[in-house]
Formats: structure tokens, sequence, C-alpha cells
């Protein structure tokens, strides 16, 4: 007899919320030919997100797209109302309610700049980046190091693709992405005790891992603002703080990033950052999870549930603080 063992993160199809379900909550804009390749390497600064003048998103009317029924949930999808109007965005406030503050950022044009340990340094329109990406919806997992989690549906691509798309070097060790940087539209970066702009990475084998992501829409629809428009980075096995938002900058390089959140309070908050029950937080402890929407309090998983992917990653670097 064949026996099928589920994993313990799936579902049975039935249980995804079917895709016609949230098509119909939208309307679909007209596409507008926005954004363009500009190869080698010149300025960076400002990704010229804030120009000002009318928001035209030409990639709206290619949602939704085609779920990959390789990525299930172990509960219900988070209602999208929660999952976009509790939110962590300090750049526009340190509360949960940033949502109508972060609508002052500007979408376009964006663009994203490649660079340190490449073949060649580029900068890329969004719009036209998301053109050569195999794009698609995912249903993840979310876990942030304050206790709560989420479940949505994200769309976007492999963050694979991405890094095969910038061509690093062979000798590159480490993703590093940083979000914007415009303290004129976002107040929370006039703050200079905090270690602006946002900056956070990964080991290249972790950003090869199938399960990273780059997500660029959520419930069938590109994202919000305070989600993290138009790019933002998706590691479900890993707490939240390491998921950075509204990204302008990839690196590529040999040295291990000390994000955000570690250069702040190391003790807290480590650079591998991996969900783990029986590794308490300093303040509190990570054994169970709020879930967004409820009161309901569930068990957490080691690596989110999703030890069955990643658990690989981490051999050999037992004397490493993975959890924390």
């Amino acid at each position: 007899m064949l026996i099928k063992r589920r994993r313990g993160w799936e579902l049975p199809e039935s249980a995804a919320t079917p895709e016609a379900t949230y098509l119909n909550r939208r309307d679909l804009l007209k596409a507008a030919g926005l954004g363009a390749i500009a190869v080698a390497g010149g300025a960076i600064g400002a990704p010229g997100a804030f120009a000002q003048g009318p928001e035209v998103d030409p990639t709206a009317s290619l949602y939704p797209f085609k779920q990959n029924m390789r990525y299930r949930l172990d509960r219900p999808l988070t209602p999208e109302k929660d999952a976009t109007t509790y939110n962590n965005f300090y750049e526009f406030g340190t509360h949960k309610g940033i949502a109508p503050a972060a609508q002052a950022l500007k979408l376009r044009p964006w663009t994203v700049r490649f660079e340190g340990m490449v073949e060649t340094p580029m900068t890329v329109g969004f719009d036209e980046l998301v053109k050569q990406m195999p794009m698609e919806e995912r249903l993840y997992r979310f876990r942030c190091v304050e206790a709560w989690s989420m479940a949505v549906p994200w769309s976007g691509f492999p963050m694979k693709a991405m890094i095969e798309f910038a061509r690093p070097l062979s000798s590159a060790k480490y993703v590093v992405m940083q979000t914007f940087m415009d303290p004129k539209v976002a107040p929370g970066q006039r703050q200079s005790w905090y270690p602006w702009p946002y900056t956070d990475g990964l080991t290249i084998e972790e950003a090869t891992n199938e399960l990273a992501f780059m997500a660029t829409g959520i419930y069938g629809k590109p994202l919000p603002k305070q989600n993290g428009a138009p790019l933002r980075f998706v590691t479900p096995w890993k707490y939240g703080f390491k998921q950075v938002k509204s990204i302008v900058r990839v690196e590529f390089t040999d040295k291990r990033p000390v994000g955000y959140w570690e250069k702040l309070q190391s003790s807290e908050y480590g650079f591998w950052a991996n969900v783990n029950p029986q590794v308490s937080h300093p303040r509190w402890s990570q054994a169970t999870e709020r879930v967004l929407g409820s009161d309901e309090r569930v068990p957490t998983q080691l690596f989110n549930g999703y030890a069955d992917f990643v658990a690989g990653l981490y051999k050999g670097l037992e004397k490493e603080r993975l959890y924390a």
C-alpha cells in the first residue's frame, strides 16, 4: 500500500481560499509601460520612488497568479483586513496602526539596485523586474518575534530566480537587502538613534532555498504600502524582522551583514533568527503564538513548521546562535 505522509504544514487543497474568492475583491487596472533596466555603475542615491505625480501600477492587471500547491497551510488564512491593518513598519511609527501613515510612500517609479560581488552592477525598474520573474502565489505561515502569527497568500517569485538574474560571483557568500531611505516621507527615519536605512541579510544557501520568496502581492493583488510594497522579502521559517520591506538595494558580499535589529540589540536579535519554541526571547516565551485576528494561542513549531525544507541548512552550525 502506498502511504503518503502529509507534512506538518499541509492541508488538503480544499482548505485553501479559492482563487475566485478574492479575485472579485478588486478592479483590474490598466497596464502602463514603466520601468527599464539601466545597466552599469551609476549613482545609487534615492530610488526615484518619491517623485510627484499620479501613481499607476502597471503590474496590477497581472494578479492573481496561479497558486503553487506545494506550499500549503495547517490553518485557515488570516482575514485580509487583519493582515493589512496590524503591521510593523518602523519607518512610519512604532505602533501597529501605521497603515494610514504608510500611504505617503510613493511607489512609481521604483527601482532596485543590484551591486557588490556581481558580474555587472545594475539598476532595474521594479515593473520590468516583475515581467522577467516566474510569478506565482504561495500560502505561507508568518511568525513575528513578538509571538503573534498569521497565514497569508503571498504573490511573487522565488528569491533564487532573482539571484540568478543578478549574476553574483561565486565568491559571494551573503545577500544583503535594504529598505528605501527618505525621512521626508517616513517620519520614523528622522529618529537618529535607529540605524537607518533598514538592512538585513542571509547566506546564499538560505537565499537560494526553495522557500525564500520575494513578495510583490498579497491576497491576489499588489502589496499594500504598509505590508512592504512594492517588493519585500519573505522567509517563513525565520522571524519577521528578517523580512525586509520596500526593497531598493540588493548587495552580494563575502562578509556577514549585521542587520537593523542586531545593531540595536544583539543580545535579543541575532543574524539567524530561526523560529524555535524552545528558545525564548530574553523578555518573553516563544513556546506559543497568538493567531492574528483572534485570541487563540497555538503551539509554535520548530522553523515555524518548515523543518523539512530548511533544517539541513544548519548542519554543522550547532555552535551558532541559530534561534534568536
